[in-house]
């Protein structure tokens, strides 16, 4: 995994291969990011990532700029590796071993830019949940955006807070605004 922009550009991390992670890819990772270049200033927004893993998303954000991240994972070691990798390149990444719905329903948080990678093989309810928690919860700022990354075999579409698809081979990130 490299970060690829911002302070720490070019560097490498090596996750455990025990950890039961799909990173996303850096061709994919770099086309989201040119997105939310054009609409953020990274330095002054908020970030929840949702399925965190390896923090490959999370890392990205700190790089450039990002202070105020939340990790969220349901798996010990996935938060352990976030954590101590976070403390080791000095990145402001709060990290929170926690089921992602249960997190949704509890937190006070309310930040700009919220990036969920759960597992590809969900069920689409499952992904459209977390849209349905984010909005009902109303945990996004004005002009704040919801990213849900899935296969090219799911379809998000029928959402009415879906916003539009970006495509990256067999990946997708899907936008929802509230």
């Amino acid at each position: 995994m490299r970060i690829i922009s911002g302070k720490l550009k070019g560097r490498r991390l090596s996750a455990p291969k025990n950890l039961p992670v799909r990173p996303t890819t850096d061709m994919a990772k770099e086309s989201l990011f040119n997105i939310l270049n054009n609409h953020y200033y990274f330095d002054s927004i908020s970030v929840i990532d949702l399925f965190s893993g390896t923090g490959n998303i999370s890392y990205e954000f700190a790089s450039r700029g990002t202070k105020e991240i939340y990790a969220i994972d349901a798996n010990f070691n996935c938060i352990r590796y976030i954590y101590n990798t976070a403390k080791t390149l000095e990145l402001n990444i709060n990290t929170y071993k926690s089921d992602v719905y249960k997190f949704l329903e509890k937190t006070p948080l309310k930040v700009d830019v919220i990036f969920a990678d759960p597992p590809y093989n969900f069920e689409t309810e499952q992904f459209l949940k977390i849209a349905d928690l984010v909005n009902e919860k109303k945990l996004l700022n004005e002009e704040g955006v919801l990213i849900i990354e899935h296969s090219k075999y799911t379809d998000l579409t029928g959402h009415k807070n879906h916003s539009y698809d970006k495509r990256y081979g067999g990946n997708v990130f899907s936008f929802f605004e509230f």
